[in-house]
């Protein structure tokens, strides 16, 4: 694991990392993910998110695919709805990008 406080990231890694990190620079999309990781039972249904905010029901739909494709959640549908959790693998791999180095 290339810890970016450790070493310089290679080309590749930083292509991989960069669109996580965008994805939750926005400041609707960091709420969503805190709104997921927070809700009872560790998912949220999109009837859940969408009264948190003023935004229109599509606007919501793009900020929870633009989380979707940066692989930071996951969706699966039941009914008519979907139901979202945070894939813990992906923080993971944010945390450890960003840990310091452990003295020795």
């Amino acid at each position: 694991m290339t810890r970016l406080l450790c070493e310089p990231l290679s080309a590749a890694r930083a292509e991989e990392l960069a669109p996580v990190f965008k994805a939750i620079g926005d400041p609707v999309r960091l709420r969503l993910l805190s709104l997921i990781a927070c809700h009872a039972g560790g998912e949220a249904c999109v009837c859940d998110l969408t009264g948190a905010f003023e935004l229109s029901g599509p606007t919501i739909s793009h900020h929870l695919k633009v989380l979707r494709e940066a692989g930071l959640i996951e969706g699966s549908r039941r009914g008519t709805w979907i139901y979202y959790r945070v894939r813990p693998e992906a923080l993971r791999l944010l945390a450890d990008s960003l840990a310091p180095a452990v003295p020795a």
